[in-house]
């Protein structure tokens, strides 16, 4: 029987349902946030798992289904009717372009709502003229003591990184809230999958990024949650993730992910047939106006420094149709508003 799969919070672990069919079936390289503590899961009766969370009346639902590709339909049929069960209506976000494709048949109204971003590590190098001021701003940091450092997540480490956040977040204004949902973590049961790269100075951790594992057709790592101290040099995080990429590509792996940064990429000829045009248009506004929703402009422009070889749209899917107040509960949940 269907069921919801018992929160993956506490100190049990994650249960191995889950992170097998994230590991398994996650061809998403962002699938690894379904891990994240607060999310809610669905186990459906064949196997295979969605991640969603409550909001308003709807159900946001996360990454597609994870399971094998045959049993999908199925999987997302009995979501669907376990939501009706609840009286909320599915709305799918960060969909890839096959999970958008299954949505569209399935008669959910679907919409480019962003891109996604990878640089694949066999060929990536930091050489060259293209790279000059990137190198520059590297250069500068190591010259000022930054030292980078991988870091096993220990209880003395999450007191450094709780202080990161806390100052990162203050400097913000306080009105900022920390976006959730679409974004990772750091701690918690699935941290032990995760690697935590973190700048020093004078041995004290100033920076860090979190990369959380990539499943997939194309494996690797996603450069998830990054944040600094306020007042640190330009150039650490980049020091960061080059340290990170030198260490992945030494270990053999094949991509890089930057993950996905909504209204961003946006082009009519990535759209489905059926797509809602008022909807289009709204994420076009977004994309030129929305910085104070989301900082998409400022993503973009640190994982365009990177030269990505790869940008692939990612969708929003309806299920009764398209939806402002739908989109609304969305910003809501991740608190972009």
């Amino acid at each position: 029987m269907s069921r919801p799969v018992e929160s993956s919070q506490g100190t049990q672990g994650i249960p191995e349902s889950l992170l097998g069919s994230i590991r398994d079936h996650g061809d998403n390289p962002s699938a690894f946030l379904a891990l994240n503590e607060g999310n809610e899961h669905f186990e459906g009766s064949g196997g295979g798992v969605v991640t969603y969370r409550g909001a308003g009346r709807y159900f946001i639902q996360f990454g597609g289904a994870f399971t094998a590709k045959s049993q999908q339909r199925a999987l997302l049929e009995e979501f669907g009717r376990y939501a009706r069960a609840k009286r909320r209506t599915i709305v799918g976000i960060q969909l890839q372009r096959a999970d958008a494709e299954l949505y569209a048949a399935a008669g959910f109204t679907v919409n480019q709502v962003g891109s996604s971003y990878a640089v694949h590590l066999p060929e990536f190098t930091l050489r060259g003229t293209r790279f000059m001021k990137l190198r520059n701003k590297i250069s500068r940091a190591k010259r000022g003591g930054l030292e980078v450092r991988e870091l096993r997540y220990d209880k003395e480490v999450e007191e450094q990184i709780d202080r990161i956040d806390r100052d990162w977040l203050r400097s913000k204004g306080r009105h900022v809230k920390e976006i959730e949902f679409l974004v990772g973590q750091v701690g918690g049961p699935a941290q032990e999958h995760r690697r935590l790269f973190a700048g020093l100075v004078e041995g004290r951790p100033v920076a860090y990024v979190s990369y959380s594992p990539a499943y997939g057709s194309r494996p690797g790592w996603l450069h998830d949650l990054s944040r600094r101290l306020p007042e640190v040099m330009p150039g650490v995080m980049e020091t960061i993730n080059a340290a990170a990429i030198e260490r992945f590509t030494e270990e053999g792996a094949e991509w890089l992910h930057f993950g996905f940064t909504p209204f961003t990429g946006l082009d009519p000829a990535c759209e489905l047939a059926g797509h809602s045009a008022l909807t289009g248009k709204f994420m076009r506004l977004l994309a030129a106006k929305g910085g104070s929703v989301y900082p998409a402009a400022t993503q973009l422009a640190y994982k365009e420094k990177w030269a990505p070889h790869l940008v692939t749209p990612e969708y929003l899917a309806f299920e009764r149709g398209a939806s402002l107040g739908a989109i609304w509960q969305i910003l809501r949940v991740t608190r972009s508003v």
